[in-house]
């Protein structure tokens, strides 16, 4: 059994730090932390003993974890819930017996987010703030462990460097900056302010990730089964997630094995990957495999998504940036933290670009090339590769700071300067982004607008209509007024069909024969292109035949978002 890292320190030895989020020891301050041949642990050069030079390795994890704290607290209840969200208050508002009813027939990828809500529901309430707090925890926690993955990735790159000057501070600066950039991105904004399992995902995709640096080097047993258990509550909560797996497997194929910092521990290999890695990652898919069983049976819920286009790589490169204006200056600082591994770093194993930008590239690519055959792709099913342009980013910015030290500038003045202006220059243009991505407008529906719209227009004896059947979400946000109106298409409720929308009649001659004494008609319904969909189902053609029976016009037509509210009156 290999023995536990040590540290080097005027000739003794001691235990190694833990590199983690509370992590406070030397090897987590950023020096420049020398790996020995045996893979010892790193060695602190001469010049590095002064500890006032060192950045406290807690600061290191805990700024970024409280920005992130406070860029994804601010106003987290403001903005109104959407359909995807009004979904979640649905679900955990059903006792647990009617959860586990509604999975069988639908939802199954979200069971354990919505078993996991109805535990906090029960003790925080269902209100906005406390439906996304959740997420908004889990975006604390990735931010740590996306600080905690660049720090980590920078120290196993580094060169041995006895003066140590030059690189003492590059994992620390790594790390914090690591954390900062993923603090402010205002796609973590928006995820920690959803209440759905995607900040869940990512929580899990970073620790995995993380804990990856820790099993790969060291070989033990237990930092391989810890991993294993992250990646595995990473598919739990979105099967999707399990394609981190696939880019772990790139990363492992792009390191050197015989580099000596690389325990023996791992035991044999398949080429580049060990066999532990293989063996965790066979049991996590295992451990999950009723769950893909079942949500393979379930894929028509994904029935809706379309094959992507030019515009959706485009929209992602915007939401990953920050917005269109930030998608070259980001992708150009995500390049330099690449071309700093190649150059800098040669290459060394699991540097920050080696983790990172498998990470960025592998689970997005699969899935929309994929999508030529089946479509799968939603931007969301990939939000947990989003720590991955943070490392890249924050790469990018040190990998500056090293260029410009070597040069005249870096001899007469900071050294820091130039990635400093950058990175203020970052900040400022999200601020715009920032704003916009904690309003309603910035979700597809404002469900607390439309509940809003129909408190104040409904009159008693009014009819509702939900065009398709699948819009009947729309009302479970903010229940109260559409509880007024008369559903007279439903044949079974949502609870009692153990299903989201319930159960509508199939026989446009009962409809027929319940459309009495009907004066208005509301018709709910909710398109991305923000039309009026087309009736397709012989329910739904006998709902519109009706109002146009009964001589019916649109009395008025209000937009919430998405969502599209036509009262139809005499």
């Amino acid at each position: 059994m290999p023995t536990a890292p040590t540290a080097r320190v005027n000739g003794s030895h001691r235990a190694g730090p833990a590199d983690g989020p509370a992590a406070t020891g030397l090897a987590a301050t950023g020096p420049a932390e020398a790996v020995s041949p045996a893979g010892s642990g790193p060695v602190i050069g001469p010049a590095e003993r002064s500890p006032g030079r060192r950045l406290p390795g807690w600061l290191v994890i805990a700024v970024p974890a409280a920005v992130s704290l406070v860029a994804g607290g601010y106003e987290i209840g403001g903005p109104s819930l959407w359909r995807d969200e009004a979904y979640t208050r649905d679900a955990i508002n059903r006792p647990v017996s009617q959860i586990f009813t509604l999975l069988g027939h639908t939802d199954a990828v979200h069971g354990a987010y919505y078993l996991l809500m109805h535990v906090i529901a029960a003790a925080a309430g269902t209100s906005e703030a406390a439906l996304r707090f959740p997420s908004l925890c889990a975006m604390v926690i990735a931010t740590a462990f996306t600080a905690a993955i660049g720090r980590r990735a920078a120290m196993l790159a580094q060169r041995p460097d006895p003066g140590g000057r030059a690189n003492r501070h590059v994992p620390a600066l790594t790390g914090l900056l690591s954390g900062l950039v993923f603090a402010t991105a205002p796609f973590m904004t928006y995820y920690a302010q959803t209440a759905r399992s995607y900040a869940i995902v990512t929580m899990f995709a970073t620790i995995s990730s993380y804990l990856l640096l820790r099993a790969y080097p060291d070989g033990r047993w237990r930092w391989w089964s810890a991993y294993a258990a992250a990646v595995a509550l990473t598919g739990l909560f979105n099967l999707f997630g399990l394609l981190i797996l696939v880019a772990h497997g790139v990363t492992l194929l792009l390191t050197q094995p015989d580099d000596p910092r690389v325990r023996s521990g791992n035991g044999r290999r398949i080429g580049r990957v060990p066999l532990r890695w293989l063996a965790v990652s066979v049991v996590a898919l295992l451990v999950l495999s009723p769950l893909l069983r079942i949500c393979f049976r379930e894929q028509k819920q994904i029935s809706w998504v379309t094959r992507p286009d030019a515009s959706t790589i485009e929209r992602l490169f915007a939401n990953f940036a920050g917005s269109t204006a930030l998608i070259v200056p980001v992708a150009l600082l995500a390049l330099a933290g690449v071309a700093t591994a190649c150059l800098a770093d040669n290459w060394r194993p699991l540097n920050p670009a080696a983790i990172a930008l498998p990470w960025l590239t592998v689970p997005p690519f699969l899935l929309i090339a994929g999508s030529f055959v089946k479509p799968v792709y939603v931007e969301r099913y990939v939000e947990f590769c989003l720590p991955a342009v943070a490392v890249l980013v924050a790469a990018g910015l040190v990998g500056l700071t090293r260029a410009v030290a070597g040069t005249p500038w870096g001899r007469l003045g900071p050294a820091w300067a130039p990635s400093a202006l950058v990175g203020l220059v970052l900040a400022v243009l999200l601020i715009g982004p920032q704003q916009a991505i904690r309003q309603s407008a910035a979700r597809p529906d404002n469900l607390r607008l439309a509940s809003a719209i129909v408190a104040t227009n409904e009159q008693s004896g009014d009819v509702v209509f939900y065009l398709p059947v699948d819009m009947r979400v729309i009302g479970t946000g903010y229940p109260a007024p559409f509880a007024k109106l008369r559903d007279i298409a439903l044949a079974t409720p949502p609870i009692a069909s153990g299903t989201l929308a319930g159960n509508e009649i199939t026989s446009p001659a009962l409809l027929k024969s319940r459309f009495t004494d009907v004066s208005r008609v509301w018709v709910v319904t909710g398109a991305s292109t923000y039309k009026f969909p087309v009736p397709s189902t012989p329910v739904d053609k006998e709902k519109m035949a009706l109002i146009a029976a009964a001589g019916m016009h649109i009395v008025h037509r209000w937009m919430a978002g998405e969502v599209m509210l036509t009262l139809y009156g005499r």
